[in-house]
């Protein structure tokens, strides 16, 4: 039976250790640019449903941001911060800054208003409707928007290693040829 061109054992045993770090990597990155995500997308959609008027301009400009191509973001932010881990972070952070934002929004917007009502004639105030009612409503929404960007960004970390910092997008043939038996001078 023919060989698999695509996948070799020899490899994987032979370039375990690199593997393992581009891995680390990898995940961590993502962990990363998906946590300050969530952190900034959450509490800016719930602004943006409390001031209408904001809805439009803010995700209007999150989209506007995720529009551009990951390797044109790359190419610019490179020159703005140098190679290596950082401008991967930042394109990260705002290729799931809309999705979070989007599904943070679209969830908070779905409260039943009968149950904010409720909430209001049993003397809730914003802050308690708010952390007690809304949010454990739209909590739904907004881990699906978490769960997309944590895709999204598995996958553009590969990207990232034109400006230096690709994960398990980087080669690990300079650490096979690094970790040859050749004799020391």
């Amino acid at each position: 039976m023919p060989g698999n061109p695509w996948f070799s054992w020899s490899y994987v045993v032979g370039n375990a250790p690199a593997l393992w770090q581009r891995t680390l990597d990898h995940v961590g990155v993502t962990v990363e640019a998906v946590a300050i995500s969530t952190a900034i997308a959450v509490p800016l959609g719930v602004l943006i449903s409390r001031s209408r008027w904001m809805s439009g301009p803010v995700l209007g400009a999150a989209a506007v941001l995720y529009t551009i191509p990951s390797l044109g973001l790359f190419a610019i932010l490179a020159p703005l911060l140098g190679i290596g881990r950082t401008p991967v972070l930042i394109g990260l952070v705002v290729y799931s800054l809309l999705i979070i934002l989007r599904n943070t929004t679209a969830g908070l917007a779905t409260v039943d208003p009968a149950v904010v009502d409720a909430a209001r004639g049993l003397g809730y105030g914003p802050g308690r409707l708010l952390l007690q009612v809304a949010l454990p409503s739209a909590l739904p929404s907004i881990v699906a928007g978490v769960r997309l960007a944590t895709v999204s960004s598995v996958a553009l970390v590969t990207v990232g290693v034109v400006v230096g910092f690709g994960g398990s997008g980087r080669s690990c043939s300079r650490a096979s040829a690094t970790t040859s038996t050749a004799p020391r001078s």
